[in-house]
């Protein structure tokens, strides 16, 4: 299974990966983080684990892109999303 981790208080709600996901796997959360913004959430299953939203992010360590993970975290074995 393919999925975006993005840590909700690095991020800066700059929308950079919401535009450039090329299978729209990433979409605006409506609640703020502690810095303020509304971070991004990753919310689906057609994630291709290409990267694109972690090579445009301008914030180091928001974004972490898993591949094939053997190991699903149990959020998402809850049906959550990463907010």
């Amino acid at each position: 299974m393919n999925y975006v981790y993005i840590e909700p208080d690095e991020c800066k709600g700059c929308r950079l990966c919401v535009h450039f996901c090329p299978n729209n796997c990433l979409t605006i959360g409506s609640q703020i983080n502690q810095l303020g913004y509304q971070a991004t959430i990753f919310r689906s299953d057609k994630c291709t684990a290409c990267g694109i939203c972690y090579y445009v992010c301008p914030e180091p360590g928001a974004i972490t892109v898993h591949s094939g993970e053997d190991v699903i975290p149990e959020e998402l074995k809850k049906g959550a999303s990463f907010a």
